[in-house]
């Protein structure tokens, strides 16, 4: 960390007079302590423990480095920390490389990280352990999030490397096998670029459009060969882990060998011990299945034969138990004949029996005139009834009109009309009255306001001997600087008319005011109050 005491000389104190103790200053003390620390501790190496890992704004890395007894704060900076092999963690045993130097500006010794590695196989299979079970945490891993593997896919997406062997053997067993559409996604499988390459890879496997120019995979196969933990901790990475479970293409992990085991294989929903055994897991062997084709077929036809076979002696079996068909049937066709005989006879007679019904019920029937005559007779008689109520009624209700009409009289409606013409005579004079008064009032105001208006106007003005100025275009002439010398104008006499003159522009003439003496004002002389 750089500080303004760095640019300061080491100077010696002078000697305080009267003692051989030289003084130092705070920055001068400081700034020994500082090159002291750099120049005994320029490159060291330490192994502790992280401890409250924090990444400021800046970019810049501040943690602490600790063991059973002592604490060290460290710090790397932003160019520093994107070129670290392992991403501080709380809690990760680590070695670092780097130089110790001070802060003044808190009197504290810090460690400048240079690089970064774990402090052994324990500490990253402790790191690994502690990441996993958060990723359990957050059911990652839970088997209710696994998609079965489609049992024949038509286009495979392969995650791998492009130049290394898995790629040849995933494709040679594939062949082998069924031959199917391989996409490949050439990825880094190790080294820094790795988990960003791989996450890139699944994530844009799953945003393939189904139907586009680019056929969208059935399954994706996430593969590499075997090595050290370290080789495979690409895929131990939280963010490939995350892409893989998020994945919704299935998807199979086939990191190493049958005995490594990463952190995506159980976000993935099926995991192979090598990358030869996921081509295997991913489509089935096409010879046998036409072998097994095949034999379901033989083994249908054969079921179906059999089944004809069983069907066709349970039927002679049943048919050698039934009787002679022929004999059956004369039998019926004998029944049959005496029924049709039957029916016809049956038929006639019921034919004659409903004519004799109908014969009997048309004698009891009477004649539509006789009905019609009743008919007409029963209205005739219930018109004259009918008529002869109605007389009765009207004659009822001109009775009630009659006696309601005695008893109604035109009186009350002449006396409120008679009061109502008094009222309307006796309004006329007011109303010409008040009318007239409003005349004159509204004449008075008139008058005045026209006596105020005249004694506004400048002509009463002029009446009383002043003179109105105006130019040759009317104006009126209000300041002196508008009378230039030679400006002809017109004087404008009240009643007496106008006169024309020219601006002369001689000296005015200046009239001495005579200031009247004032008179002192007598003193008033209190008198005595005795």
């Amino acid at each position: 960390m750089t500080n303004d005491l760095d640019a300061l000389p080491l100077i010696a104190p002078e000697p305080r007079p009267g003692s051989n103790l030289p003084e130092f200053t705070v920055g001068d003390l400081a700034r020994r302590l500082k090159r002291s620390i750099e120049d005994e501790f320029g490159f060291v190496r330490v192994r502790g423990e992280i401890s409250q890992p924090k990444k400021h704004s800046s970019g810049h890395c501040y943690m602490r480095l600790k063991d059973d007894t002592a604490v060290i704060e460290a710090v790397c900076w932003r160019g520093t920390v994107a070129k670290l092999a392992v991403r501080p963690e709380e809690g990760l045993e680590v070695i670092v490389n780097g130089r110790m130097t001070t802060y003044p500006g808190r009197s504290q010794y810090q460690l400048i990280i240079e690089s970064m590695e774990l402090a052994g196989e324990g500490a990253l299979l402790k790191m690994l352990e502690e990441r996993k079970r958060r990723l359990a945490a957050e059911g990652l891993f839970e088997p209710s999030r696994k998609k079965a593997i489609p049992f024949l896919p038509d286009v495979i997406g392969v995650v791998t490397s492009p130049t290394g062997a898995v790629i040849r053997d995933i494709l040679h067993r594939l062949n082998d096998r069924f031959p199917r559409h391989v996409l490949l996604w050439p990825v880094a499988v190790q080294g820094e670029r790795a988990a960003a390459e791989v996450t890139a890879a699944i994530q844009g496997f799953n945003r393939i459009v189904p139907g586009g120019p680019v056929p969208r995979p059935d399954l994706l196969i996430v593969a590499r060969g075997g090595g050290s933990l370290e080789d495979l901790m690409a895929f131990n990475e939280e963010n490939v882990v995350r892409a893989a479970a998020a994945s919704a293409i299935p998807l199979i992990s086939a990191v190493g060998h049958e005995t490594d085991t990463t952190l995506i294989d159980f976000a993935s929903d099926l995991r192979a011990p090598t990358p030869t055994a996921a081509a295997e897991m991913a489509v089935p062997v096409r010879t046998e299945l036409l072998a097994q084709i095949l034999d379901d077929e033989r083994r249908l036809l054969a079921c179906a034969s059999r089944a004809v076979a069983d069907r066709r002696n349970r039927v002679e079996g049943l048919a050698r138990g039934l009787g002679d068909p022929r004999a059956l049937l004369e039998g019926h066709a004998q029944r049959l004949d005496d029924r049709a005989e039957r029916l016809n006879l049956a038929a006639a007679a019921l034919l004659e029996r409903r004519r004799t019904r109908v014969g009997e019920l048309s004698a009891k029937l009477r004649h539509p005139r006789e009905k019609l005559a009743q008919a007409g007779q029963r209205l005739t008689s219930e018109a004259r009834a009918l008529d002869g109520a109605l007389r009765h009624a009207v004659a009822m209700a001109e009775g009630r009109f009659e006696r309601v009409a005695g008893r109604l009289s035109l009186t009350p409606a002449r006396v409120k009309l008679g009061e109502a013409e008094r009222r309307l005579a006796d309004l006329t004079p007011r109303l010409e009255r008040a009318y007239g008064k409003s005349v004159e009032e509204r004449g008075a105001r008139l008058a005045a306001v026209g006596q105020l208006l005249e004694s506004y106007s400048y002509k009463g003005v002029l009446a009383r001997g002043f003179a109105l100025v105006e130019d040759r275009e009317g104006r009126p002439i209000t300041r002196a600087e508008q009378a230039v010398p030679g400006l002809p104008v017109t004087l404008v006499f009240g009643e007496e008319g106008r006169v024309g003159a020219t601006v002369d522009g001689g000296e005015p003439k200046v009239e001495k005011k005579v200031e009247a003496v004032r008179k002192p004002r007598p003193v008033p002389v209190q008198g005595s109050l005795f």
